[in-house]
């Protein structure tokens, strides 16, 4: 964008932005652009050496020599071979690329694919093409000629081919109008021509939709004309969206929807099948479980009474720090136990799914996918911590997924802005022109191509596979290996590239100091070591060798179509001679595919990944604005290709317009088969998930997770004023309607047009969305087409059927310019983007805050658990890198607590026991301070001969045991109905105690320290050993690196050895033993011990291997027991332990 005082800016910020500008530019040798004027540009079309400016030229109502179909389709491929770049203080360039990556690409959607050259002298360019990359040729004589030139010939000379010198005829190449390309909105609220232009543009949203006047649906099922409609109404013209709704005349009960009354009949009897069911938990399971969590909790309650009332007088300041520490024991277990006691479980039906939007019916006559658009989101930051290849293989399974591929978008976010992720992401595109049709095809699963290559079983076993299923996976095994060299070259190619390039500007340089000095004395000549391009030019992100406005925090936003939007049609392929393979019942379509990465500035606080999050979600909904969302981290793949589907039909289904997201469990790879360190993390996905289910949805845990658009945005969800409930509702119940207008602001949310006379008022968005007026005017589009289908009169707040069957419209070069400015580093100022709009900012763990705040504005979310993994990716294996993951996490729950999003500041509209899972999130970490104190009573009972009750009576003894009994029982039924297995159910035992004693107690400290003080504290490694062996998959399980988060267990650990020593020989020398006072500190040191044994493990460090580190613990463990049996070993004539040595 332009650059604009301050004061503009607050005078649009009532009538919106100023339309985009796209800055007319040529490219120097040197990789600089010089800016020109249309006239510039005019005078020097003809000369060579400004053969490569690159220029866009609106179409506009006196510039439209071709039939606008093809004209759009020219301009698309000029945005698709175009890298966008610009924000603050910057002119937004379009910088026309000659190739993307170094090696060639052929598939048409392809930025920078390879296709004929214009045969005008002096002109390079790339000849016009269709949506097969077939040469687009406007004569007779077949002249090849690009869009440029073209546009040159027909406004300044006369219309005549170059090649035959015979005037353009226009009907030799006009397309028929297609039937469904909808029809423009009058002009005449604008001033200007661009104004007209943004206006058209709007009319021809990307994700179209279209009302059927034929609709039997037209009134809602209630007998009142459909209340949504005011949305889209413009008095019988076409409106936003190109929803076309009839004059109210045309409303009569007579000639309504164009249909006979039996049919409507028909229709609204037609039996209505649901796509999703709920599936109960057995009574046999869940009433016992229930029925024992009721048996603990009284038992708990007995016993902390017994407790309290029967203190230890000999050691009442070990009583009472026991105490403490088991009633918040007995509260943290309540808060994690209340929400667990009503699961659910969930199966959806994706054949109904496809017969009620991907079948002909009398609504669609064509039988073309009605679904809505769904936006994929990716997000990288840092190419060296994130390999690109698995970043690549991510972005393949998206591609390949099987959704209908106009409705699919997938966005890239680079928020380091490395040129290596860039290329890294053109490969991709590249390798999937044959991955994605291969996988269809032959319907491969899972269809990331490394873990498909990886499976260790047979792929044809058990399979019908087509007779050159076998060639063809060769081949493309033969491709994929190729494609790894090419990405793991990359780095190398870029270097060598980037040296190449700047050795030749520096001996530029050189010469034209020589001829410029004379017999001067020359200085070194400084040229900055700038990052290059493949096609020669300066890459306008972060350069390996930072500079000024190219480094990481420094550096212009980037927009790149990588696959431009696919034909409205299925295209197969073609049979080729030259084509190894067979794609001719294949539709090789690919989605649109995008890189963005946000401009950053100093001085500007970018938000890490929330901020990068908010700006996919502003940037995708300009270019593609599908009304539901999938953000994934790169390093998770789609392993289910009907994924998508199976969260849509929640969406999809009666009262999913209230579903703010459904999330999907994490699943992972690569991890030891022991799960060591419960990196599986069964027990919380299908346990504590499940359970939240039966509330008001599980939480956002940050990634494989399908959102509403418009939940993000800030809105309540439809018919908000029905589903109000008060704070101590219980899970099931409705309490009494409340009015929305006495909650307080922070809990409110955007109101937006429901079933009540409350209108979405679009006066006020800039203040809340910014400046946009292109993105505010996709909101009620989002709106509308994320509505469930209103096929039955069960069915509120729906869409016609066959609305979204019209194509999406082309890219042209201002939406993407209007893209490059909602990702700029200003554009959220004064905005409610990151505080009620968006991902939220302000803690490190933003995705359960996002998910809280839906939540709390009455949305309910879905946990879908698919048959096969819907996603799944990666997880550390290394003991320290898990407890640095694990600080993180609780890092961020302390940060809920101190903050306005705890849970005890919720809403009304938030569920009792919701409201308590969520204050158990902020909860959980401060059990460390007591679960470490905890730890050591063993031992500080063994040291000083003394326990936690006076003696182990049978009162002491029974509640102990029934305690145990209902754990046990709890445990046995939770594993029944979550599905975890019994090692799993262990692991997190041993790994809730490890965390705690660790990670949690360093995330309280810190949370601390920031919230009183204002100090951050950062745990880091200190130090690497082991993990060189390459060949092992497992290496990094055994790699040892210490970190100050292990003192805490290692300190334990060795007070309890020495403690039970100790424990055991004065009880062996005593007088008078006491056995059950050893008994009781020898078993709760054991019990503590067992759960720290996967930690002493990972001390191990490799398996077959003496590292020193077992030396060291060899020689600390022998000098105490020598000095143990010293002191212990009584002389002669003594009655004391050890002489004059005395234990207190």
């Amino acid at each position: 964008m332009s650059s604009r005082s301050p004061k503009a800016l607050e005078l649009q910020q009532g009538r919106g932005a100023l339309p985009p500008q796209v800055t007319f530019a040529r490219r120097t040798s040197s990789g600089r652009y010089v800016n020109y004027s249309r006239e510039d540009l005019d005078s020097e079309i003809g000369s060579t050496e400004f053969a490569n400016y690159t220029v866009h030229i609106p179409p506009t109502p006196d510039n439209q020599p071709m039939d606008p179909s093809i004209s759009q389709r020219v301009e698309e491929q000029y945005v698709s071979n175009s890298i966008f770049t610009g924000g603050f203080n910057s002119a937004t360039r379009a910088h026309l690329m000659d190739k993307v990556i170094d090696t060639e690409t052929s598939h048409p959607q392809m930025a920078g694919a390879k296709g004929s050259l214009c045969k005008v002298p002096g002109c390079d360019g790339t000849v016009m093409s269709d949506e097969r990359g077939v040469d687009i040729l406007p004569c007779e004589c077949d002249f090849k000629i690009c869009r440029d030139c073209f546009m040159d010939a027909v406004k300044t000379g006369d219309g005549i081919c170059p090649g035959c010198k015979e005037p353009y005829k226009q009907t030799d190449f006009e397309n028929s109008i297609d039937p469904r390309q909808p029809l423009s909105l009058p002009s005449n609220v604008q001033n200007s021509k661009m104004e007209r232009r943004m206006s058209s543009k709007m009319d021809r949203r990307l994700s179209l939709m279209k009302s059927t006047n034929r609709s039997a649906l037209v009134r809602s099922q209630t007998g009142e004309f459909d209340h949504n409609r005011w949305l889209f109404e413009t008095k019988g013209t076409y409106g936003y969206g190109n929803a076309l709704w009839p004059k109210d005349e045309d409303l009569s009960d007579d000639n309504r929807t164009g249909v006979t009354g039996a049919e409507q009949l028909e229709l609204l009897n037609k039996p209505w099948r649901p796509l999703t069911r709920k599936l109960k938990i057995p009574a046999a399971i869940i009433s016992p479980y229930r029925l024992f969590a009721l048996i603990r909790l009284v038992v708990l309650g007995l016993f902390l009474h017994w407790r309290v009332t029967h203190p230890n007088e000999d050691a009442i300041w070990l009583w009472y720090m026991s105490i403490v520490c088991e009633i918040w024991f007995a509260f943290s277990w309540i808060l994690d136990q209340l929400p667990k006691l009503a699961p659910v479980n969930r199966a959806t039906d994706l054949g109904v799914l496809k017969e009620k939007f991907e079948t002909p019916s009398p609504q669609n006559p064509s039988g073309k996918s009605d679904l809505p658009g769904v936006d994929v989101f990716v997000s990288t930051a840092d190419p060296e911590k994130e390999p690109p290849l698995v970043t690549a293989n991510t972005i393949l399974s998206i591609l390949a997924a099987d959704y209908p591929v106009d409705k699919l978008s997938c966005y890239v976010s680079d928020d380091g802005g490395a040129l290596l992720t860039f290329e890294a992401m053109a490969e991709a595109a590249s390798f999937a022109n044959l991955w994605v049709p291969f996988c269809r095809k032959h319907k491969i699963e899972p269809r990331n191509p490394e873990s498909y290559f990886s499976l260790k079983k047979d792929p044809f076993k058990n399979k019908g596979v087509r007779p050159d299923f076998v060639k063809d996976r060769r081949r493309v095994k033969r491709e994929y290996d190729e494609f790894k060299v090419r990405i793991n070259g990359l780095p190398d190619s870029i270097r060598r590239r980037s040296d190449a390039y700047n050795a030749r500007e520096e001996i530029k340089a050189m010469k034209l100091q020589k001829e410029n000095a004379g017999d001067e004395l020359l200085q070194p000549v400084k040229i900055p070591k700038a990052t290059w391009m493949a096609d020669a030019t300066h890459w306008p992100g972060t350069w390996m060798i930072p500079s000024p406005e190219h480094s990481k925090g420094d550096h212009a936003g980037i927009i790149q179509v990588m696959l431009k939007p696919p034909s409205d049609d299925p295209l197969h392929g073609t049979d080729d001679e030259a084509n190894p393979f067979d794609f001719t019942e294949v539709d090789i379509r690919l989605p649109l595919l995008v890189y963005v990465s946000r401009e950053k500035r100093p001085g500007y606080d970018h938000n890490k990944k929330a901020g990068a999050m908010n700006a996919l979600v502003r940037a995708s909904a300009i270019m593609s604005n599908g009304p539901f969302m999938l953000n994934l981290d790169c390093d998770h793949y789609i392993y289910n290709s009907e994924a998508i589907r199976e969260g849509m039909c929640f969406m999809m289904d009666r009262g999913g317009d209230r579903i703010c997201y459904v999330q999907f469990p994490q699943r992972f790879e690569g991890i030891d088969p022991s799960d060591r360190y419960a990196n599986h993390n069964t027990v919380f996905f299908d346990g504590n998930m499940r359970a939240l289910d039966g509330l008001q949805g599980p939480v956002y845990v940050g990634t494989g997770t399908l959102f509403r658009r418009t939940a993000l945005y800030g809105f309540d969800p439809p018919r908000s004023k029905d589903y109000q409930t008060g704070c101590w509702s219980c899970c099931f119940g409705k309490g009494k309607k409340n009015s929305v207008a006495s909650a307080p602001d922070d809990n409110r949310a955007l109101r937006r047009g429901d079933s009540d006379d409350e209108e979405m008022d679009l006066y006020t968005f800039p203040k809340k969305f910014g400046n946009s007026s292109l993105f505010i005017d996709t909101i009620p589009i989002a709106d509308f087409q994320g509505r469930p289908l209103a096929d039955h009169p069960a069915v509120k707040n729906g869409r016609p059927p066959g609305a979204l069957t019209i194509a999406r419209e082309l890219l042209d070069a201002s939406t993407v310019a209007e893209a490059i400015s909602v990702i700029s580093c200003w554009y959220e100022d004064k905005t409610e983007w990151g505080n009620r709009v968006g991902w939220i900012y302000g803690s490190v763990t933003e995705d359960v805050v996002t998910g809280y705040r839906m939540h709390n504005r009455g949305w309910r979310s879905i946990y879908c658990v698919t048959k096969r993994d819907a996603f799944r990716g990666t997880a550390p294996i290394n003991l320290t890198d898990r407890l640095h993951q694990v600080l993180r996490w609780a890092t961020g729950s302390v940060e809920i607590f101190f903050s306005k999003n705890n849970a005890l500041l919720a809403s009304s509209k938030m569920k009792f026991l919701q409201r308590v899972a969520y204050l158990n999130v902020g909860i959980y970490p401060f059990t460390s301070v007591f679960l470490i104190v905890y730890c050591f009573l063993p031992a500080l009972s063994l040291f000083t001969g003394q326990f936690i009750v006076q003696s182990l009576d049978v009162t002491f003894l029974a509640y102990l045991l029934g305690i145990t009994i209902s754990l046990c029982m709890l445990a046995i039924l939770e594993i029944k109905w979550s599905g975890v297995e019994l090692e799993e159910w262990w692991r997190n035992e041993q790994f809730w105690l490890i965390g705690g004693t660790s990670a949690h107690l360093a995330a309280v400290l810190q949370g601390l320290l920031k919230v009183v003080a204002g100090i951050e504290i950062s745990f880091t490694l200190t130090s690497k050993s082991g993990g060189d062996d390459n060949d092992d998959e497992f290496a990094d399980l055994y790699i040892i690196k210490w970190s100050s988060l292990m003192i805490p267990p290692i300190v334990i650990m060795m007070v309890n050895l020495i403690a039970i020593a100790v424990g055991v020989s004065r009880t062996i020398y005593s007088e008078i033993p006491q056995w059950s006072r050893l008994l009781g500190g020898v078993f709760f040191s054991f019990w503590v011990l067992a759960h720290l044994y996967p930690f002493a493990k990972g001390l191990m460090g490799r398996r077959g291997r003496t590292p020193t580190i077992v030396f060291v613990w060899a020689g600390l463990i022998a000098i105490t027991i020598s000095l143990l049996v010293v002191a212990i070993h009584p002389p002669d004539g003594a009655n004391e332990i050890g002489g004059s040595f005395q234990f207190p």
